[in-house]
């Protein structure tokens, strides 16, 4: 959303947050982090959150002037709860935010959690830090000529290998998906799978003897944000 619609609307909600103060006291923030980083940060860059989504606004940077401007977190956390459940759309665009992602009690601690570290340098601490367990990093090898690759299933933008030792021949490369983020994967002049929110993308391939292949996944901003590994060939 647009810095000048973010700073009209927290104006306009200003007098409204009282109505919601007592809840804001007893959000769980630590449930509000999980959830923003399976359900939201696919789209959303949040440092403290480690998003790196660029499909919908920057966090960071999208409530950064209200805020110098002296307007308070519970004012931000008024606007991403109202956001959640009733996004800015207009009629015949694409791409939006789906209304309701998650609901009730959810979504006011997913705003919770957004409104208290939009901004913010630095890394969550105590139980924030290991609410959410850092996606990708592991090895994998060939199995019977399938090279499989599966998609983070919270929907963090990370492949669960990041690398893979495979041998010569032709294999079947695969990206079980269960997520519900679109994803695909994607070898640079070997094969391309279809993008798939749920399910698998995959191709056939003929690896060479003594190469390094990268493959990544080919939805906008995924790679830049991480989504990609290495395959060896022995």
């Amino acid at each position: 959303m647009p810095r000048a619609v973010v700073a009209a609307t927290l104006a306009a909600a200003v007098p409204l947050l009282a109505a919601c103060g007592g809840k804001d006291n007893s959000a769980d923030v630590v449930a509000g982090k999980q959830l923003f980083v399976s359900k939201c940060g696919s789209c959303h860059t949040l440092a403290r959150a480690g998003t790196k989504g660029t499909q919908g606004p920057n966090l960071d940077e999208a409530f950064q002037q209200s805020l110098q401007e002296g307007f308070g977190r519970s004012a931000v956390k008024g606007i991403v709860h109202k956001q959640i459940l009733y996004p800015n759309r207009k009629k015949g665009e694409g791409g939006v935010m789906p209304a309701k992602l998650v609901e009730g009690d959810q979504a006011l601690d997913v705003a919770a959690y957004v409104a208290s570290v939009t901004g913010r340098t630095g890394q969550d601490t105590g139980l924030l830090a290991s609410a959410v367990k850092k996606a990708g990093g592991g090895k994998t090898t060939e199995k019977n000529g399938v090279i499989s690759v599966p998609a983070d299933p919270t929907g963090q933008l990370a492949y669960v290998y990041s690398a893979v030792a495979a041998t010569p021949g032709a294999v079947t490369v695969q990206m079980p998906n269960r997520s519900g983020t679109p994803h695909d994967i994607v070898i640079d002049g070997l094969g391309k799978g279809p993008v798939t929110p749920k399910g698998v993308s995959s191709f056939k391939a003929s690896l060479d003897s003594g190469k390094t292949y990268t493959y990544y996944c080919s939805v906008p901003g995924h790679r830049e944000a991480g989504m990609e590994g290495k395959i060896t060939v022995q």
